[in-house]
């Protein structure tokens, strides 16, 4: 045990790595109690530091082993002569009666009394994979790309909730009802915090922690702040959207000098033990593909994942032409990080490419340089989309992990996120036709229907939804790709804060709405369908309004409801208590909604953005009373997979 102390307390040595068994980080540790030589836990080692403080740890166990081994050989030996003159003379003495020993169970955890009523909110859908149509070679491509998917929800859990993790473990073989049902919550919102309830507990009663498993749980902002303040030379790495960061080790005894201090971990050393193997399938997966420009991808994002450096991997993603298959698989978005908002997680989706579907995107795509000029910011603040690409695909995905599989179940996306490359290269859009039709199917026309008139409930097509969540795509890619801020040009994450992804969400939905009206104007879209295509945007909206105001893309839906009721573009009928959409006046209270959440990304102002979703992003109690009426619909599919690669 003191072996075990002193290498752990020896300066630098593991330096604040969890002591969670479920983390990597200590599956560093259990390698060197299981019998790996001192000199492979260094190599696993990336850091100088760290490396340093592992041959000090080394010379001291070599040292403490030949000092004691040998007396302690002595001391066993003596003992062992001993033995069977003790063990004669006990069996002549009266035996005393051992007390019977007392198991306690581990205390169980309080559970969420309605919890079969949360779980209901939730439509089950088969995903089908259908492979009649694909090669042996490509079905074994195939089963490489979701087995490497799969590796990353084992990330995802540990960023997301690491005893989240060890409980839904825990129940996989229960066969009670009740265990079930947990579990499967659990994985509807990737640990014990409930998405729709404004991240409360439905497990005990301890509050989710801001920084989830990306910081210490205790670890403030002001805490961190300060930190930052006075050790300026670290502000880059623990900002890194790659790096967790950590506090010393502490096994026992008295905290160290250093028990403040912090340090960052790159994502490629503290989820190695995920990492290498994924990068492995993606390589196997590399020979097994006919696509030659597919093949460099996942050969380039294979490298990416052991570095953390995926420029080259996301610049050849983009190169891609019309792939029979593609995959998202990195770390992109910063949903879960409520302390800085910057802290990436990782996500994947193996796609199937729909040809017909991605035919009709063709019209968009041309007009995003116009687009892009068309917004009412300074050109200063709009760098030129004209010889960028942007390239579209409608897919479908036969399989998820990580932050595309838990939680609100995305039916397209805009990727890559990195301002760098959407400034010099573009980002392409992807679009879910099988998600988009359970949406639609299960959740946005049920509402509509319950939520607002006959008349505009139905104007609310799938249609008029994919016109809108087009446009919501493409606008992600639009507008400031960076902040100006007084200490110059500066990522707009950084400086807005936590509150970012709600506000690039609804900058997305509304930056999205104006376009639409723009390509009306310009006859690219009919003007017969933009009064249909308003109607579905409102449907959408309370759609993701019930899926919770703590979610960022609740929380932008709520602040854009609550402007545009108070411009008068959306109207309650009180006698109703039903929700319609004014066609005249949606385009200007759009317009305007538009520019002011353009400016806050433009300017980095974190003090107006906080300030203006404090007023706009509260649920009024009449339409939370509306929503109480559509209790039997759905809030969002839970997809079972054909694929269940193992989660560990």
């Amino acid at each position: 045990m003191k072996t075990r102390t002193r290498w752990s307390a020896a300066p630098g040595i593991l330096r604040g790595l969890r002591k969670d068994p479920l983390s990597s980080d200590h599956a560093l540790w259990n390698s060197w109690e299981k019998g790996v030589k001192p000199n492979q836990v260094f190599g696993a080692l990336t850091h100088s530091k760290q490396r340093a403080a592992v041959q000090k740890g080394c010379q001291f166990f070599t040292t403490y082993f030949l000092r004691y081994s040998g007396f302690a050989f002595l001391i066993s030996a003596l003992l062992a002569l001993a033995a069977p003159t003790v063990s004669a003379q006990s069996s002549t003495l009266p035996k005393k009666p051992t007390p019977p020993h007392i198991v306690r169970p581990a205390p169980k955890p309080v559970i969420a009394p309605d919890l079969a009523e949360r779980f209901a909110k939730f439509k089950p859908i088969h995903i089908a994979f259908d492979s009649s149509t694909l090669t042996d070679k490509e079905q074994k491509m195939v089963a490489k790309l979701v087995d490497a998917a799969g590796l990353l929800d084992c990330i995802y859990w540990r960023q997301s909730d690491p005893d989240g993790l060890k409980l839904y473990l825990s129940l996989a073989d229960s066969k009670k009802p009740q265990d079930q049902m947990l579990r499967e919550y659990l994985k509807i919102n990737g640990g014990r915090y409930d998405l729709i309830d404004d991240n409360k507990p439905f497990v005990g009663t301890a509050p989710a922690p801001p920084g989830r498993g990306f910081f210490p749980w205790d670890l403030t902002r002001a805490e961190f702040d300060s930190y930052v303040s006075a050790h300026p030379d670290q502000k880059a790495a623990l900002y890194g959207p790659q790096t967790i960061v950590l506090r010393p080790l502490i096994e026992n005894g008295p905290p160290p000098a250093n028990a403040n201090e912090l340090e960052a971990m790159p994502y490629h050393t503290a989820f190695r033990e995920f990492l290498v193997p994924a990068a492995r399938d993606l390589r196997q997966a590399a020979e097994l593909s006919d696509d030659p420009a597919f093949v460099k991808f996942l050969q380039l994002r294979a490298h990416a994942l052991l570095t953390d450096n995926y420029w080259d991997s996301d610049i050849a993603w983009l190169d891609l032409k019309n792939p029979k298959f593609d995959i998202i698989f990195a770390p992109y978005e910063t949903y879960l990080d409520g302390l800085l908002g910057v802290k990436t997680s990782y996500g994947a989706s193996v796609m199937i490419r729909n040809d017909a579907e991605s035919k009709k995107l063709e019209m968009f795509q041309k007009y995003v340089p116009q687009l892009q000029e068309s917004l009412p910011l300074a050109a200063a603040d709009l760098p030129s989309k004209r010889g960028k690409q942007s390239p579209m695909e409608v897919v479908d995905a036969i399989y998820r992990s990580g932050d595309l599989l838990h939680g609100y179940q995305a039916v397209a996306d805009n990727l890559p996120n990195d301002p760098r490359i959407h400034e010099q290269k573009g980002s392409k859009k992807i679009f879910w036709k099988n998600f988009l039709d359970a949406r639609v199917n299960f959740i946005i026309l049920p509402i509509a229907q319950r939520l607002m008139p006959e008349d505009q409930a139905k104007r609310v097509t799938g249609e008029g939804l994919l016109d809108f969540i087009i446009l919501h795509e493409i606008s992600h890619g639009l507008g400031p790709a960076y902040a100006r801020t007084a200490a110059g040009k500066t990522d707009i994450r950084e400086a807005i804060g936590p509150q970012y992804s709600a506000l690039e969400e609804a900058k997305a939905d509304i930056t999205g709405m104006m376009c639409v009206k723009w390509l009306v104007d310009h006859g690219a879209i009919p003007k017969e369908k933009l009064n249909d295509i308003y109607a579905s945007f409102l449907g959408e909206t309370f759609r993701t309004i019930r899926f919770g105001i703590a979610e960022a893309h609740g929380q932008g839906a709520m602040m854009e409801f609550s402007y545009l009721t108070e411009q008068g573009a959306i109207r309650r009928d009180p006698s109703t208590g039903l929700y319609s959409a004014d066609f005249d006046r949606m385009p200007g209270a759009i317009a305007s909604l538009a520019k002011e959440l353009l400016e806050q990304e433009a300017t980095g102002d974190r003090a107006r953005t906080e300030s203006w979703f404090k007023k706009y992003a509260v649920m009024p109690s009449e339409l939370s009373a509306a929503l109480a009426k559509g209790s039997d619909i759905p809030v969002d599919v839970d997809p079972d997979f054909d694929f269940h690669p193992p989660l560990r």
